[in-house]
């Protein structure tokens, strides 16, 4: 397997027009590799800066997880901790997570950021919607939003050999005027669903779930709405910006 390290855009581009298999960590793929044996070409994004960023608005598709920091939205540095283990998260990257993966824990924590991402293709790059990468599953550079006022996650517990653990993730955004957005998603089974509600700043939590769930979650289980409710509460709670 001949492996390039792109440190440019067009190198990049290069690569894909050599049909090089982008990889990641390889932490998802490398069983099947050795299963059914190793691509022809294949290439990292580990050395090009367009993938690296890292940002309260930004978010490289190369970067590894246990780069996640502080510096980013507290949901997406929540999820990033409940992936895997030390030795994942010190391998496994954002593009991965969210292109290569089955379960996409970083996706909720994305969707509530209402992330716009950079793709690269073989005629350039390109910003499309988090719908198209998960149908799709392009190459990703980066993820970008508008930073929130405040955002939570939680992954529940999961059954040893049981469904993917139920994940709540939600952030409060400052919307038009005097209003704010509250966004939520959920990751239940292998399904990820997204909603948002509108809340002014005396709008309470009941009235908030309420909407929610007549829009967009009316099918969840108990303990999701229980989580739920605890994150719009504490959101809700926190004074205005």
């Amino acid at each position: 397997m001949l492996l390039r390290f792109p440190t440019s855009v067009s190198e990049a581009q290069e690569c894909l027009a050599e049909e090089s298999v982008p990889i990641g960590g390889a932490t998802l793929v490398w069983a099947t590799w050795q299963r059914d044996g190793f691509p022809q070409h294949a290439m990292s994004l580990r050395d090009l800066p367009e993938a690296n960023v890292i940002g309260r608005e930004t978010l490289g598709g190369a970067v590894v997880l246990n780069r996640i920091d502080d510096r980013l939205p507290d949901v997406l540095r929540l999820a990033a901790a409940t992936i895997g283990t030390g030795a994942v998260r010190r391998t496994a990257t954002v593009g991965g997570n969210i292109v290569g993966s089955a379960l996409r824990c970083l996706l909720p924590a994305a969707l509530v950021l209402d992330a716009r991402a950079r793709i690269l293709e073989a005629d350039g790059v390109h910003e499309t919607d988090l719908a198209e990468v998960t149908a799709k599953r392009p190459l990703l550079l980066s993820l970008h939003w508008r930073e929130p006022v405040a955002s939570a996650y939680r992954k529940l517990p999961g059954e040893p050999g049981g469904p993917p653990p139920l994940v709540v993730a939600t952030a409060l955004h400052a919307d038009t005027g005097t209003g704010r957005r509250l966004r939520v998603a959920v990751r239940d089974g292998y399904d990820v669903l997204g909603g948002s509600a509108a809340c002014a700043t005396d709008t309470d939590t009941a009235e908030v779930l309420r909407a929610l769930r007549r829009q967009h979650f009316g099918d969840l289980p108990a303990d999701a709405w229980t989580a739920i409710g605890d994150q719009v509460s504490d959101l809700l709670s926190r004074p205005a910006d």
